[in-house]
């Protein structure tokens, strides 16, 4: 590769102690975007957990049942969806400030 290439991504000036201005290739290093996955997990709990308190548990089981009765990507999507602690605190939590 050459160094034009390589220096697409931008670049770093240094100076020698010489009084030389060196241009060298900034370095790619792709970032997992972290930020951006744990504020879909959080929506994703949001959203469980105003189903399972807007629906009341037994209806929400029994619309998880009904997925795992389905095809593949209903089975998946009923494995997502399936209650657990953390849904169940945000559906507390919900479940305080919805309308009875």
């Amino acid at each position: 590769m050459r160094r034009h290439d390589k220096m697409s991504n931008g670049v770093v000036r240094t100076v020698n102690s010489d009084g030389l201005i060196v241009a060298r290739p900034r370095l790619y290093r792709p970032r997992f975007p972290l930020k951006g996955l744990l504020i879909v997990l959080a929506i994703g709990f949001l959203l469980k957990g105003f189903l399972f308190a807007y629906l009341g548990e037994a209806a929400y089981a029994d619309r998880v049942a009904g997925l795992q009765a389905g095809s593949t990507i209903e089975q998946a999507g009923a494995w997502v969806m399936q209650s657990d602690p953390v849904t169940e605190v945000v559906a507390a939590g919900i479940a305080a400030v919805l309308p009875q």
